[in-house]
């Protein structure tokens, strides 16, 4: 699949906004702990990757009913579902100058992750943390994401890039009070 920058300048992959909060002071002391243990920057994306991954469970897998979607409420709290996992993954990269587009998947639901850009490229990588049949990766050889979309159910990779969250994933994360509502009104579409 081709992927497709919502705007060409990589600055925009750079930017804070109010969910990828990255000058917020847990966001930059969370990235400065990263980054003294990481080589370079490949080392230090990898390290972000793991820690969202693996330290901040999915709200769903987890039973936590709190719903984040703030990048610094995400590491504050430690929960969210793909999108606020994806915003703050986002956040702790972008604090290091490592552009960053959030992407989407539809799995009969929209569902969120992130692509870094090295080597010239954008490379998909999927925070959402593992668990029995997920296995995803950190990886710039080839993805490996938690979910393939299945064409025969009609689900899909959505190619664009986009520099912010899609405005009909923040709305449903900003509108619900916890997480069992959020589920009742995850977007099916963009």
């Amino acid at each position: 699949m081709q992927l497709i920058q919502e705007t060409p300048d990589l600055s925009a992959y750079l930017a804070a906004d109010e969910a990828i909060d990255h000058h917020h002071p847990l966001v930059r002391e969370t990235a400065a702990h990263l980054a003294a243990g990481a080589a370079d920057s490949y080392d230090y994306a990898r390290a972000a990757f793991e820690f969202v991954r693996d330290t901040i469970p999915h709200s769903q897998d987890s039973g936590d009913l709190r719903v984040t979607w703030r990048a610094s409420d995400v590491l504050g709290q430690g929960t969210g579902i793909c999108y606020a996992k994806a915003h703050a993954l986002a956040a702790l990269l972008r604090a290091e100058d490592i552009p960053t587009a959030l992407c989407y998947q539809n799995l009969g639901v929209v569902h969120g992750l992130v692509a870094v850009r090295f080597h010239g490229a954008w490379h998909r990588q999927d925070p959402r943390g593992n668990k029995p049949g997920v296995d995803a990766r950190f990886s710039l050889d080839g993805e490996r994401l938690a979910f393939l979309p299945d064409a025969e159910s009609n689900e899909m990779d959505y190619p664009v890039l986009y520099a912010a969250p899609h405005p009909v994933v923040l709305n449903a994360l900003k509108a619900a009070p916890d997480r069992p509502y959020l589920w009742r009104t995850l977007p099916t579409a963009l």
